[in-house]
């Protein structure tokens, strides 16, 4: 059965009112999700997660004690506050210094509030370095206020710079060294303010310069500090076109860029939350996967490095309006080929937009085509979901599953979900007015959610560990990344909370797990390597992972390639192809170390 056009107004309007009428029916006052189950210790679960593997929080003894503040808007907005400044957490790995050791960059969304640079001092504790490196007073007043970063080497002269993305205007910062860093901002051609909640860079066009894809959620032209009009909210909460303009920068190659975004087949005005880059289609330029809020997804295909083609409906990943949130890519099943994880709303008994996990299920016309497999894999019902990474947690061999949760936590359980249903049925003039919305009046909103962790069973499954986690569910999680944080072969993760403290989880995996890693360097390539794909093979079967240029919800992970191999730890062979078009093949290299590889002449 062919599925409804996103584009039919009756069946939306329809689909709308029979979600309003589920809320009503389901009013729960107290409605929020409850703990996962609790954590089974019987074999088949102790043989998913090895003896041994746990994650620990150790954020205040490494010395990191970062709180992010929400922004504060417009002064009539104070009934709804927290629902419209509910953005702004984010985190991003990044070695700024080049010494081996990753670092932490986390952002904070209140104005005059300064962001935390984490230097790594390799001793097991980190530094904020950020007002010394000239990072952390990036809030002013009427420049806007931070939410996300990403971190990318532009100028190819072997330092990783750094994008700052805000709501207000965007800042470019050129890292110079030890002399810190340099405001370059006018070098591109966005001077005015955006609301941008998501930025990838990622070299489209394959010519060994870093581009970047910018992607909005309120339209330009709104002014949140200073309304002059409270009908700026979406038109609809799954048909919603009045968001703001995406927009992608080619680099010159001189240390500036070119807004090329309209004529190269960007011109979406959806309520976009979050991007990520890949090939999806094998042919070395890499495709834009764009989660939208109040919508559809939106998949592009790059055509050859020219333009891009929105391509949702035809690879079925446009097929359903939903929440999208994050996006991120990973060879879950050990195949050579990309899942596309996009996160969504679940909450029992009043809503269940539900995750979704794309496996590649054909192609037609050298495009894949892709059939969603979240709930046969129990990961569709996560939560409120905003952030999420794939990655190797155990060292098996196998990627796991994080995904952060939760929107707006209140003092207390009461629920505001009810008040929520009667504008989402509303007429478009309804929704779209703030003064419409019922206050919030400290009541949750899918508030008080636990993350989830999901571990591969090997055998084509997931296997909920979340109960065995340490956590607070009183934090709202935004944004999630992984890194190896003192370079001991095993990935930690770090949490960014709505309001709330950055969280460090140091990871202890099986001693009888190995692993191996790969630090690229390009040459022909952009310098940081972004977009190379590195393919493991062993025992007949191979792993792919990815260059990241920015991952999941207001995240970037850490930049090395980290493999785990579990208790067999022979590795065949090890295949890199560049963005450039460059391969290079590594033969029997070493485990348990990390391979720092230069792009071949």
């Amino acid at each position: 059965m062919r599925s409804l056009s996103t584009e039919s107004k009756p069946a939306g309007r329809w689909r709308q009112l029979l979600a309003g009428a589920l809320l009503v029916a389901a009013i729960v006052a107290t409605a929020v999700l409850q703990r996962p189950p609790a954590f089974r210790s019987d074999v088949a679960i102790a043989g998913v997660t090895g003896e041994g593997f746990r994650l620990e929080d150790v954020a205040r003894e490494a010395g990191i004690t970062f709180v992010h503040e929400a922004p504060v808007l417009d002064a009539r907005l104070e009934p709804i506050m927290p629902l419209i400044a509910s953005l702004g957490a984010a985190v991003s790995v990044v070695d700024y210094d080049q010494d081996g050791w990753p670092d932490l960059y986390a952002t904070t969304s209140v104005t005059g509030g300064h962001n935390a640079l984490y230097r790594n001092r390799g001793d097991g504790g980190f530094d904020d370095v950020a007002t010394d490196v000239g990072v952390a007073d990036v809030n002013v007043e009427g420049t806007g206020v931070s939410m996300g970063s990403v971190w990318g080497d532009y100028d190819n002269d072997g330092d990783e710079d750094l994008f700052l993305y805000k709501w207000g205007r965007p800042a470019l910062y050129r890292n110079d060294g030890e002399s810190g860093f340099t405001m370059v901002t006018d070098a591109f051609a966005l001077s005015g303010r955006i609301y941008a909640n998501t930025a990838v860079w990622f070299d489209y066009d394959a010519d060994g310069w870093l581009d970047l894809f910018v992607g909005c959620f309120y339209p330009d032209h709104v002014d949140l500090w200073n309304l002059d009009t409270m009908e700026f909210l979406p038109e609809s909460f799954e048909y919603a076109h009045n968001g703001g303009l995406n927009y992608l920068l080619h680099n010159l190659g001189d240390g500036t860029f070119e807004e090329v975004g309209a004529r190269s087949g960007l011109t979406s005005t959806r309520w976009t939350l979050a991007a990520g880059a890949g090939d999806l289609t094998g042919d070395g330029f890499p495709e834009l996967l764009v989660a939208n809020d109040f919508g559809v997804s939106e998949l592009y295909i790059n055509e050859g490095g020219r333009s891009f083609r929105e391509a949702g409906r035809e690879t079925n990943i446009g097929d359903s309006p939903k929440s999208g949130m994050n996006a991120t890519f990973g060879d879950l099943l050990n195949r050579g080929e990309w899942a596309l994880f996009v996160s969504n709303i679940a909450e029992p008994g009043v809503l269940m937009h539900g995750n979704d996990l794309w496996f590649r299920s054909g192609e037609s016309d050298g495009v894949p085509s892709y059939r969603n497999v979240a709930t046969a894999l129990g990961v569709d019902r996560g939560g409120w979901t905003y952030g999420a990474q794939f990655a190797d947690l155990n060292n098996d061999g196998w990627l796991d599953l994080v995904v952060v949760n939760g929107f707006v936590s209140g003092p207390d359980h009461r629920s505001y979900w009810y008040d929520y249903s009667k504008v989402a049925t509303g007429h478009r003039s309804i929704i779209a007015n703030a003064n419409n919305w019922p206050a919030l009046e400290g009541r949750s909103l899918s508030g008080h959610q636990s993350d989830r962790y999901w571990l591969n069973d090997r055998a084509g499954g997931l296997i909920d560990i979340s109960a065995a986690v340490p956590g607070d569910s009183a934090y709202d999680g935004r944004a999630v990344v992984v890194a190896d944080l003192w370079n001991r072969g095993a990935l930690d993760v770090i949490i960014a909370n709505q309001r709330g403290p950055l969280r460090v989880l140091r990871s202890r995996v099986p001693a009888s797990h190995h692993w191996i890693g790969f630090d690229l360097r390009g040459t022909a390539s952009n310098r940081s390597a972004i977009g190379a794909e590195v393919r493991l093979f062993r025992g007949g079967r191979q792993q792919l992972q990815q260059v990241d240029g920015g991952s999941g919800f207001a995240a970037q992970r850490d930049r090395r390639v980290h493999f785990g191999l579990g208790e067999d730890g022979n590795v065949d062979s090890v295949r890199i192809r560049w963005p450039s078009g460059t391969e290079q093949t590594i033969r029997e290299p070493a485990i348990d170390t990390m391979h720092r590889v230069v792009e071949s002449q």
